[in-house]
């Protein structure tokens, strides 16, 4: 018996850099009515990216569009990358939000706000869910995974906004590159590592991401964690708005996320391009 496919319009993104290859993939399966969880699962373990996410109508009325965002190990409530990207892919495909500034793009975490800004786009970031200092246990795991002395940490902070993400600050950006993490160590643990470029650099702090667990790795470019991490370091004075982090360095890549502070609310930014439109079967 012939075996019967669905297609579905597929395009694949690149967010938070101006060299296509260079950023953070996405794919971004439209109009995903009648794709089963398992079928979104199984499908974001077969892309093998960080994320996959699927275009929906939405279910809140001030809303434009719902998206589920499905990493290889399973759904999540909010992430940053799939946010612009599939934001960009909606509007590529034709989508036309009810306010011609902004889009509403609806997720489980509720409802975000995405801003057309010139040659980028831009999301507001979520509210913490959970912040306050590492507690010891968890401080001394990640400075065991990452190679690290406590001395060598020189603040820290819970900066969660769904994925359940955590930092530590470094005192430079070469201290964040030499690092060498044993991601098998981290356990379940979401870990930023942030620290400040000398004066003359393009980007104010580098930032890297290491995701624990059993398929552990360390993220390209990630903006749910940049958005956490611009909230605590320009809401403690850390830092001045606006500026840009690099991530992705120590791994190849170019990625460029552009933070601002617009009075009690940070602004998340950075390009995004298509790179593969077609079609895909289920």
């Amino acid at each position: 018996m012939q075996a019967i496919f669905r297609t579905y319009r597929f395009t694949q993104v690149n967010v938070f850099s101006q060299d296509p290859l260079r950023g953070n993939p996405l794919a971004v399966v439209h109009a995903a009515q009648g794709i089963t969880d398992s079928e979104m699962a199984t499908l974001a373990r077969w892309t093998n990216l960080s994320e996959t996410t699927f275009l929906l109508e939405p279910t809140d009325p001030a809303a434009d569009y719902r998206v589920r965002i499905f990493a290889p190990s399973g759904e999540l409530p909010f992430a940053g990358h799939p946010t612009l990207g599939s934001c960009h892919a909606w509007l590529a495909a034709g989508g036309r939000p009810r306010d011609p500034g902004v889009v509403v793009q609806q997720c489980a975490r509720g409802l975000v706000p995405v801003r057309r800004d010139t040659a980028r786009l831009e999301f507001l970031a979520p509210p913490l869910l959970r912040t306050g200092a590492l507690e010891a246990d968890v401080l001394s795991r990640i400075s065991t995974s990452l190679g690290l002395l406590p001395s060598d940490i020189d603040q820290h902070q819970w900066v969660d906004n769904g994925p359940g993400w955590c930092a530590v600050l470094l005192r430079s950006a070469a201290s964040v590159l030499a690092v060498e993490p044993d991601i098998t160590q981290i356990g379940a643990l979401r870990v930023g590592v942030v620290g400040p470029h000398a004066d003359g650099h393009d980007a104010a702090f580098e930032v890297r991401a290491f995701v624990g667990g059993a398929e552990g790795y360390e993220d390209p470019v990630t903006g749910s964690l940049n958005a956490a991490i611009g909230q605590w370091l320009l809401g403690s004075g850390l830092a001045r708005s606006p500026y840009v982090a690099a991530q992705g360095t120590a791994i190849g890549r170019e990625g460029r996320v552009h933070l601002r502070r617009d009075a009690d609310d940070v602004w998340v930014g950075g390009s995004v391009q298509t790179v593969v439109e077609g079609q895909i079967r289920l």
